[in-house]
């Protein structure tokens, strides 16, 4: 079973996620080979920022989506009952075959669920993968631990949205759990996926210090304090339009908490500052990636490693 809400579905019924469903006794998935978006965005867009810098990246999507966030910014594709995809097919080896004509080194199953639509992704993974490409999931992770092992087996690097250290938030803001999450990031460290996380910070919801404290110090003692996460500003959409966008300050002070708790490599989103936008060496301070918005100004990274004082980098940087 891949999704842990474990939809048990009768013939002719579709599950939560609006795009599995049971025809004929076998439950299958029907947004196969039928992507609603493709794009070629820059990696910083993801956000990736310890993942081949600079570089375009093939993204695609399909509709769906097994949480239900009431902040989702793409909720017209990943909440819709009816979703109008490619007019055509798009196989998986189109898919590797498009990144390669896009001169784009890897592939991100992104902007909805890529994982509720398992065994597309999954195929075009293990397609991209044979033709030289890797393969990048930008996912909520809300998926059980034996089908993110196989899938991960193909897969180099992942951006998950850790949307709250409340299992509170979790149930009334997106209809699920926080444990599965935690599961799934814990999961994708042992399989050896590079990963970065995403906090989205919203104005009375999730942006306590205390619950940003207790975020930052489970990923410190699970997945180690080298591990790269982003805090991102909210802006009113989707069913939260009545809230404020995030002051800057908060999502600063959440960057200083997670210094302050140890973890090396912390950035802020959808917002200006130069410092929180940047990479630098934990060690010696040395400017190593200069960023503006999506756009890489400067990368002094070389052979993985900060050319100051030769400390190793974390990541893949070409």
């Amino acid at each position: 079973m891949i999704c842990p809400k474990g939809c048990e579905l009768a013939p002719g019924e579709t599950g939560d996620c609006r795009v599995r469903k049971n025809i004929g006794g076998e439950v299958v998935c029907t947004t196969y080979a039928l992507p609603c978006s493709i794009n070629v965005d820059p990696i910083e867009k993801k956000p990736l920022y310890h993942f081949l810098p600079g570089t375009p990246i093939l993204s695609i999507a399909t509709a769906g989506c097994n949480l239900h966030c009431r902040q989702c910014q793409n909720w017209q594709i990943s909440q819709a009952e009816n979703v109008v995809a490619s007019p055509s097919e798009i196989f998986p080896a189109d898919i590797a075959q498009m990144a390669k004509t896009r001169n784009c080194p890897a592939i991100a199953y992104t902007y909805t669920e890529p994982l509720v639509s398992y065994e597309y992704t999954y195929d075009c993974c293990v397609a991209a993968a044979e033709a030289g490409i890797k393969n990048v999931l930008v996912t909520a992770a809300y998926i059980n631990p034996e089908p993110l092992r196989e899938i991960c087996q193909h897969v180099f690097a992942a951006n998950v949205d850790l949307k709250s250290f409340s299992d509170d938030f979790y149930r009334n803001v997106c209809d699920a759990r926080l444990k599965p999450v935690l599961n799934a990031l814990v999961t994708m460290k042992e399989c050896g996926v590079m990963l970065e996380i995403t906090n989205l910070l919203i104005p009375t919801l999730n942006d306590s210090e205390n619950e940003t404290k207790q975020l930052c110090g489970w990923i410190a003692e699970n997945l180690g304090v080298e591990t790269p996460l982003h805090f991102s500003r909210f802006f009113p959409q989707n069913k939260l339009q009545h809230l404020p966008p995030t002051p800057t300050e908060t999502l600063l002070r959440a960057r200083e908490i997670a210094r302050e708790t140890g973890l090396k490599y912390v950035y802020v989103g959808n917002m200006q500052d130069s410092e929180g936008e940047s990479t630098t060496c934990p060690g010696c301070g040395e400017l190593l990636i200069e960023r503006r918005g999506y756009t890489v100004r400067q990368n002094h990274i070389l052979g993985g490693a900060c050319p100051a004082c030769q400390a190793p980098i974390p990541g893949i940087w070409e």
